[in-house]
């Protein structure tokens, strides 16, 4: 069984930074992608990043780019969103996922990830 709790979210003005972390339970974390969703009030989740098993290998939304960068530590078994120039659009449940299956490139679909975690709320100001 494998558990996702993600920490690092809370209240910032617009233009400001924040690490959201990611951090998991289980002996399989370093072999399989990581991803990061979001759902924002009254609309659907969707696709933010995610990360190779390694690490060597990332996707990003076309909203995300250039803004935020997801990494991971396999030795601290957690992973990371990081947020630079958060916008009030960016408010949301940030939710991380992991997938105990797929081994291709960092996916993005949410029906690869089989494990969820609770999430974390961002809130944006203007």
């Amino acid at each position: 069984q494998v558990q996702l709790v993600e920490s690092g979210g809370g209240l910032v003005q617009a233009g400001g930074s924040l690490r959201l972390s990611c951090a998991a339970s289980g002996r399989t974390f370093s072999s399989n992608p990581i991803g990061w969703f979001r759902q924002a009030s009254g609309k659907e989740r969707e696709f933010v990043a995610a990360i190779s098993g390694s690490g060597g290998s990332t996707s990003y939304a076309d909203f995300v780019k250039g803004r935020f960068t997801i990494s991971r530590d396999n030795v601290k078994n957690t992973a990371y969103l990081q947020m630079n120039s958060l916008k009030p659009e960016d408010t949301a449940v940030y939710y991380c996922a992991q997938s105990d299956w797929w081994s291709g490139r960092p996916p993005a679909s949410e029906n690869v990830y089989n494990y969820w975690g609770q999430g974390t709320q961002v809130a944006v100001s203007s």
